[in-house]
């Protein structure tokens, strides 16, 4: 007879869920019960998708051909958009035969650490990190090796610690700017020497590129693979359309690569997936073949939020927030208030915080345990404004200002 605990294999049973996704879960079904809840805790944009991407999904249900299966690695004009596109944006040169669409940006991560890794390979993973990396890897047979940063360094890893980090059985580098979670961008002379530490130790570096178009001030984003054009044969590049067209429901994403890396990728998803929906390619294609006016407008709602946002946390006793410079999050430390008492109940961790500030404030942020950082928070500054202030504003009434 089968025991319960062997229902579920060892492998997924071992998952643990979105905590991004289950701290937005918990504060809609808190104000779907009537609590006015304030969520920080969603990484998507609060913006509708540009009408004239809407529109072509609109037509591409109205024709029947895509109604049918298409090519499980995506739509070839799609594909060829999205190398247009990267030429574009970045500097880096691909041929459509490099691309392949994948099922939101989620599933290129999952894809390219199953298509890279065997069992014991290990990848080095800066934290803090977005939840779903480590998990990616865990499901792929691989270790993940995490290596700390925090708000002093910038949340940037140095290549002293990536040297220290590194062994005979380290296979990828995981490398993200703009940073989810915690908004830093690496500045271009420490992505070159970052990508020549990759190139001369032999490494695959597996970049997601999915706020690249979210960065602020004078803070730009550099793909490494244009910096160091030699790793492009080691190099595995993520993308979607998620974050920069506000598509997050519509789950289009991309890896891009060298051939034989997408050939495998691509079987893999042919016997998984198959091919993305097809009027979700349509309105892709729509997005990446299109100008970025309507990018541009939300970048700059969203670099004025990330100020206000950035000098209230600062206002509150005991926390310490780091100027975003990209993305759309705040990942401020709230260690100086861990070892209170709040409203009678003992704040020893980030996790018991959360609760007492969901339960206190009804104000929900998502502790830095989920990202690999105890003794820190994430919130998105992807709502309004007024939203934004009221939310931050209750969780300074109840820690209490600076001075």
């Amino acid at each position: 007879m089968t025991s319960p605990s062997s229902r579920v294999s060892r492998r997924v049973g071992a998952i643990a869920p979105s905590a991004t996704l289950a701290v937005d879960a918990k504060a809609k079904a808190l104000k779907a019960a009537g609590k006015p809840v304030i969520g920080f805790g969603a990484g998507e944009p609060d913006f509708p998708t540009p009408d004239h991407i809407v529109q072509a999904a609109i037509a591409a249900c109205l024709d029947p051909v895509n109604h049918r299966y298409t090519p499980a690695g995506g739509l070839p004009e799609l594909k060829a958009a999205v190398a247009a596109k990267t030429l574009r944006d970045t500097g880096v040169s691909v041929g459509a035969n490099q691309v392949l669409i994948t099922n939101g940006g989620k599933h290129a991560v999952a894809a390219s650490f199953e298509t890279l890794l065997d069992p014991g390979d290990e990848v080095l993973v800066p934290a803090p990190y977005w939840t779903t990396y480590p998990e990616a890897i865990t499901l792929a047979g691989g270790v993940s090796v995490e290596i700390p940063t925090d708000v002093e360094a910038g949340f940037r890893v140095s290549i002293e610690q990536l040297e220290a980090a590194c062994t005979a059985r380290t296979k990828v580098l995981l490398f993200v700017s703009p940073s989810n979670p915690t908004g830093a961008v690496y500045p271009r002379d420490e992505v070159e020497a970052i990508g020549r530490w990759a190139l001369d130790r032999g490494l695959w570096v597996i970049t997601d590129e999915i706020y690249e178009h979210l960065t602020y001030g004078t803070h730009e984003n550099h793909s490494i693979q244009k910096l160091v054009p030699e790793l492009a044969d080691q190099t595995v590049i993520l993308n979607g359309v998620a974050k920069t067209y506000a598509m997050t429901g519509w789950r289009v994403g991309w890896m891009i690569g060298p051939d034989d890396v997408i050939t495998g990728a691509t079987n893999l998803q042919s016997h998984t997936t198959s091919n993305v929906s097809n009027v979700a390619q349509r309105a892709a294609l729509a997005a990446v073949a299109g100008d970025l006016e309507a990018v541009a407008m939300m970048r700059e709602a969203f670099e004025r939020r990330g100020q206000i946002m950035y000098r209230m946390l600062n206002e509150i006793d005991g926390v310490t927030a780091l100027e975003p410079q990209g993305a759309f999050y705040c990942f401020p430390s709230f260690e100086g208030v861990l070892g209170r008492t709040i409203g009678g109940r003992p704040a020893n961790s980030t996790v018991e915080l959360a609760e007492i500030i969901l339960e206190q404030a009804e104000v929900a942020l998502v502790p830095g345990e989920a990202f690999g950082a105890p003794g820190y928070m994430r919130l998105s500054f992807a709502l309004s404004d007024a939203d934004l202030i009221e939310g931050v504003g209750r969780v300074a009434d109840l820690l209490g200002r600076k001075g």
